[in-house]
């Protein structure tokens, strides 16, 4: 049995999992529209699709490009809470052990094709065990790396509202704004884009695991529920958590599972 990395009663605010007493949210319609004018703002055009029902009932059309979305193992900035985008962590004892349980689950999936990996050293750490569980060769994306929390990289959710209040506050509630030297939520999430229509082009219609951080998860999760920004705020991961997402080559898409930590016991 591998324990999990949350202590009780905390919660895992290390990689970003969204602002406490966030209200719910009840404006899908505009969260829709929000989303299409960052996106139009970006000069991403988004084709239009019709509405359809969820592929397990009426279907899709053609065979969807599954991905198996793992969170790395725990680290020592997970223990202590701390902001971890871009820097450079390894796994704790724990977390490696995490990578090894998530490894021997994935080891039992038929036809994976690629194991593909942040290239950060926590998820290379994480998708080398499972890649030589699997038996194929690991490979790495720039879209799947954590969020650049710049100036805020390595501290505590207080001492980053400590430090810049007015604009931590802002953050808060505005996927467009950005750490000081860092990367909106609302940018990571057009580049996490980016890689998943990579990752289609190259294995579409496979099975891949794709290893990498709470944000870029959460925003492939984001996208196969065609759901707005305010998303981001109200899911949350374990580490060496797996949730399933599969996109359709007609633009329907279907979430399968979501932070599953059954295989840590």
């Amino acid at each position: 049995m591998v324990p999990h990395a949350r202590e009780p009663g905390k919660s895992d605010l290390l990689e970003w999992q969204g602002p406490p007493n966030q209200p719910p949210c009840t404006y899908k319609h505009a969260d829709r529209l929000a989303n299409e004018a960052m996106d139009e703002q970006a000069g991403i055009s988004r084709p239009a699709v019709k509405p359809t029902a969820p592929a397990a009932w009426t279907g899709a059309q053609g065979t969807p490009t599954r991905f198996l979305l793992l969170r790395h193992g725990q680290t020592p900035l997970t223990v202590e809470r701390r902001y971890s985008g871009r820097g450079e962590i390894s796994l704790s004892e724990l977390g490696k052990q995490q990578a090894a349980a998530a490894a021997e689950r994935l080891a039992k999936v038929s036809d994976i094709a690629a194991v593909v990996a942040s290239p950060l050293t926590r998820t290379v750490q994480t998708g080398r065990a499972v890649a030589d569980a699997v038996g194929v060769e690991l490979t790495t994306h720039d879209g799947l790396i954590e969020t650049d929390f710049g100036a805020w990289e390595g501290l505590t959710f207080r001492e980053a509202a400590e430090r810049d209040p007015e604009l931590h506050g802002r953050w808060l509630g505005d996927t467009s704004v950005a750490p000081p030297g860092g990367e909106s939520f609302d940018a990571v999430h057009r580049r996490v884009r980016r890689g998943r229509d990579d990752l289609i082009a190259k294995y579409g219609g496979g099975t891949i695991v794709v290893v990498s951080h709470v944000t870029p998860i959460k925003s492939l999760l984001r996208m196969a529920l065609d759901a707005g920004p305010s998303l981001l705020y109200r899911l949350h991961l374990d580490t060496a958590s797996l949730s399933i997402a599969e996109f359709y080559p007609d633009g329907n898409a279907s979430v399968r599972l979501f932070n599953d930590t059954s295989h840590l016991g």
